[in-house]
């Protein structure tokens, strides 16, 4: 495949999205001389960012609102977001025509010149996928790349600036690695961050789940220049797992890391707090010197790293309070690592769009820490019963207040009511959010919006 082979084909990109992939695809299309025409479920007026961020392209034509059977058949390629399951009604109609159906990641892994760094996982890895990034970055001579599924970040409107001696980082999820698979393509460079349940309300168990993840190794292959080299967190179960099982394969490097591989001279330049922040520091630590940056350049460049937003990013502190937005945290284990992060009393925002993912461990852990519990969306009551089952089976007289409430409005004005000075105000939903905004990163705006209007007191 090149880009000659786009030129005068229809095009149909399905789903626009409002992180950019739909829109980077599109333009690629548009650019390589291809008749687009862009479907989505959404309507137009849930759209108009990605749609304006396309108006230099004024022929391709917008079907919003619904999919057109008409529209699959007469296409000669479909590039499908990510985030529409493989059994669409729309994409076995598809299928059944022999048409090509393609996606952005598959493009690029077929047409990127230089080599790629993969990461993923259930959390961390776009904070991993960043450091990795930025930590490369501080190497002579290196230019480096980083996009994938970290948001807003093109990917094939820039393969033309992208040479052969160039580094990509990318961020890969679950679904693009399963996109990937049906061309058997993966990263010369594959890392796992951790594995723990997610998105099983598409996948239905945690080792269908797991089998998306591990076509990052799966379809790794070495090439004449490069080894193919698999990364994985010896402090994971199924990373560890992983691990044993691929050391034993011809043509391939596997390498373990771990926090205690990270020295204290690093440690102490890096300002991201807890646990999990410091095992993704290790992971990128473990690609550097893979590339034979040493520890004193990661040192000097560690304390001008800008942490990714909605991942405990520092919002305001008002009245003694500190307030941290991690709307990022998608995941209970995501949301537990955040509440690991602090020492203060925290008083907790969660809830969201329900996953079916158990909330057992996250309950326990809001009744180790928390004073209070403020919780809304889908899974509110699911993680307010398993907060109680571990209060009554602890026979404790440690106290919590648990309150459910209808909006984050709602939830940032009660907080700011029972706070006190010196407490944290934490939103980490450990959910998605799509029973009550249109992506994380919406809702992540919202509170910082909130919070802000608090701090000026109107």
């Amino acid at each position: 495949m090149n880009k000659r082979f786009f030129t005068g084909k229809k095009v149909l990109v399905m789903g626009l999205g409002r992180f950019g992939g739909g829109v980077d695809a599109a333009k690629f299309a548009a650019g390589c001389g291809a008749k687009v025409i862009v479907t989505d479920l959404a309507p137009a007026e849930k759209l108009q960012c990605s749609i304006k961020r396309l108006k230099e392209f004024p022929d391709i034509e917008f079907h919003l609102g619904s999919h057109n059977t008409d529209d699959f058949e007469k296409a000669d390629i479909i590039v499908v977001n990510p985030a529409v399951a493989p059994d669409n009604e729309f994409l076995k109609l598809a299928a059944q025509l022999n048409k090509l159906i393609t996606s952005q990641i598959n493009i690029f892994f077929e047409l990127c010149p230089a080599h790629i760094i993969g990461i993923t996982g259930a959390n961390g890895k776009s904070t991993t996928a960043a450091l990795t990034a930025h930590l490369l970055k501080s190497a002579d001579g290196n230019k480096v790349w980083l996009s994938g599924n970290i948001g807003n970040e093109p990917l094939l409107t820039i393969l033309d600036q992208i040479n052969p001696k160039d580094l990509v980082v990318l961020e890969l999820s679950s679904f693009q690695l399963e996109q990937l698979a049906h061309i058997k393509k993966a990263p010369q460079i594959a890392l796992l961050t951790n594995l723990t349940p997610n998105h099983l309300d598409r996948y239905g168990s945690f080792d269908s789940y797991c089998a998306a993840k591990e076509n990052i190794f799966k379809f790794q292959k070495p090439d004449d220049t490069f080894p193919a080299v698999s990364i994985f967190n010896c402090e994971d179960k199924i990373a560890a797992e992983w691990f044993e099982k691929y050391k034993k394969d011809a043509g391939r490097t596997c390498i373990k890391f771990s926090t205690a591989d990270v020295s204290e001279k690093i440690r102490d330049s890096f300002s991201l707090p807890g646990r999990a922040n410091l095992s993704n520091l290790a992971a990128a630590v473990t690609v550097a010197r893979r590339f034979g940056i040493d520890d004193n350049r990661i040192k000097n460049a560690l304390p001008h790293f800008k942490p990714l937003p909605h991942r405990l990013e520092p919002v305001s502190e008002i009245n003694g309070v500190r307030w941290y937005n991690d709307s990022k945290a998608t995941t209970p284990e995501g949301a537990i690592a955040a509440l690991e992060a602090f020492e203060e009393p925290i008083i907790i925002i969660a809830g969201g769009y329900d996953k079916n993912i158990p909330f057992d461990e996250f309950g326990q852990k809001i009744a180790e820490k928390t004073k209070a519990a403020i919780l809304l969306g889908q899974t509110a009551k699911k993680i307010a019963d398993s907060i109680e089952k571990i209060l009554a089976t602890k026979n404790t007289e440690r106290t919590i207040k648990i309150e459910i409430v209808k909006s984050l409005a709602n939830a940032v004005n009660l907080a700011s009511q029972i706070a006190e000075s010196g407490d944290v105000v934490l939103l980490s939903p450990a959910c998605a959010s799509y029973d009550m905004f249109d992506n994380f990163e919406y809702r992540g705006q919202e509170f910082i919006r909130l919070v802000r209007q608090i701090g000026s007191g109107l």
